[in-house]
């Protein structure tokens, strides 16, 4: 007699369970965010390990190249970073809607329009000297600052092949390529800036050289990936047709860069406000603060443009549910990033100070802005996801002007306000500038929720190129790989 089992056999698919939407969602996003923010983090840290090689020259070299890197390089990284995320939105939407052919034709407009735009920034370096010398810095404050970006001009002018090179790769799912490029051009930093600042000793220019050279080795690196075979489907050549429909691309790149300009410059501004009425002790202290929150906010950044990218895809296919769910979950896992920052920016203020300087004073004011630095870094975590819902549905502009209210006709005013009329210092500064980043926060969230989530209809976007409207789409195998 065969007995029977009290429960049948199932097979091993019959066991496994069909996953939520929730974690098939978090996978799809940490497959781009996990490579955008080690990216992120690898290149940031090129200016984390200058300015800390720049700090153990001496106080003035860490402040000149402080405020050059935090103040100047802040507002054309930003702007340009910015006018390069419409390549999210664009690439993105074109990605899920499967005409890959547009993705190499959109590459190619943002490098047009990021290369003019990064001639007009020139100025900004050019003149920086007497322009710090106008608002009241010290002189020979403003002389080294201003030497140091005119030797940064080459690193400027990569950011506009990095930046938009990056953002190609990132919307075909090609994220390991981005990453292994900056990882290895962060390793050939540290040998570098090593071997020229420790051993030739050549100084603050030298150090500002070997800026120059590593951000022009990752833009090589991608280049030769995305031009010479790697990318068959998305890269098809140069093209004539990169310089047709060049308007709209500059205006929704320019909505793009404002919006992210405003937003990278708002806290970076302090050191600027600081330095005028400040010490030099809390100057230095200040931008060691800014440092870290700018290396921190890699990682919401990173999270940033993937839910842009997933938001455009899932918008180009056709799904706003699916859209909102990538929003949500990003949202989620930044803010649990920014809280376990909290707590080690709490525990450990003086390890931070320590990676910069060596100066007690400068280390004990760090320890003061602390609570400050933790609070900032844990009400920016919700910003960034919400811009990048805002790049993938294409509401920059819309973004630009809450920016623009919040942070310059509120938080700016009211933090020079409690600062230096009702004498609470720099912490006052601080303070009045965070509340403009929860109005900007509230603002943003209210638009999120109220308007519909769409394709945006534009030519830029939907229109086909001549050229290629006679082309064959690519391969059943690569379309059904992008579902």
């Amino acid at each position: 007699m065969v007995k029977q089992p009290l429960l049948p056999s199932t097979s091993g698919d019959e066991r496994r369970r069909p996953r939520s939407p929730g974690c098939v969602e978090l996978k799809k996003l940490w497959q781009i965010a996990a490579p955008s923010i080690f990216c992120r983090l690898a290149m940031f840290s090129l200016t984390i390990i200058t300015q800390s090689l720049a700090g153990h020259l001496g106080q003035n070299q860490l402040a000149a190249i402080s405020i050059v890197t935090t103040v100047i390089i802040s507002i054309t990284f930003g702007f340009l970073l910015g006018m390069a995320s419409v390549l999210e939105m664009l690439c993105g939407q074109a990605y899920g809607g499967k005409q890959y052919y547009l993705l190499g034709i959109y590459l190619q407009r943002s490098w047009v329009v990021l290369f003019l735009s990064s001639i007009a920034l020139l100025p900004l370096f050019i003149f920086l000297e007497p322009i710090l010398k106008l608002v009241g810095q010290p002189e020979l404050l403003a002389e080294l600052a201003g030497q140091v970006a005119l030797w940064l001009i080459p690193m400027h002018l990569s950011f506009v092949f990095q930046f938009t090179l990056t953002r190609f790769l990132q919307c075909q799912l090609k994220t390991s390529v981005v990453a292994w490029v900056c990882g290895a051009v962060l390793v050939i930093h540290v040998l570098i800036s090593w071997v020229f600042v420790y051993n030739m000793r050549v100084g603050i220019v030298g150090i500002a050289l070997t800026l120059d050279f590593s951000w022009w080795m990752s833009v090589v690196g991608m280049f030769i990936y995305s031009v010479c075979g790697w990318c068959p489907n998305s890269w098809t050549g140069f093209s004539t047709e990169a310089f047709t429909d060049l308007w709209d691309f500059f205006k929704l790149s320019l909505a793009s860069g404002v919006m992210l300009a405003l937003e990278n410059f708002y806290f970076r501004m302090l050191v600027l406000v600081s330095s005028i009425k400040g010490a030099e002790v809390a100057v230095d202290a200040l931008s060691i603060c800014i440092s870290f929150y700018g290396w921190e906010s890699m990682i919401p950044m990173g999270l940033y443009a993937a839910t842009g990218i997933r938001v455009a895809c899932e918008i180009g296919a056709g799904n706003e549910n699916s859209a909102k769910l990538a929003a949500k979950v990003s949202v989620f896992n930044s803010l649990m990033i920014g809280f376990l920052f909290f707590v080690i920016i709490i525990a450990f203020p003086e390890k931070i100070a320590m990676i910069f300087v060596s100066s007690s004073s400068v280390i004990s004011m760090v320890e003061e802005l602390a609570l400050l630095l933790a609070i900032t870094i844990l009400f920016n975590c919700i910003q960034p996801i919400l811009s990048g819902v805002a790049v993938g549905c294409g509401w920059q502009v819309w973004v630009a002007y809450v920016n623009i209210g919040s942070y310059y006709i509120i938080g700016v005013p009211l933090g020079i306000f409690l600062g230096w009329y009702l004498h609470f210092g720099l912490e006052g500064i601080w303070a009045g500038m965070i509340c403009g980043t929860i109005i900007q926060t509230l603002i943003l969230s209210i638009i999120m929720v109220r308007r519909p989530w769409e394709r945006r209809r534009n030519s830029i976007i939907v229109s086909t190129p001549p050229s290629l409207a006679k082309r064959q789409r690519p391969p059943p195998d690569l379309m059904n790989d992008a579902q």
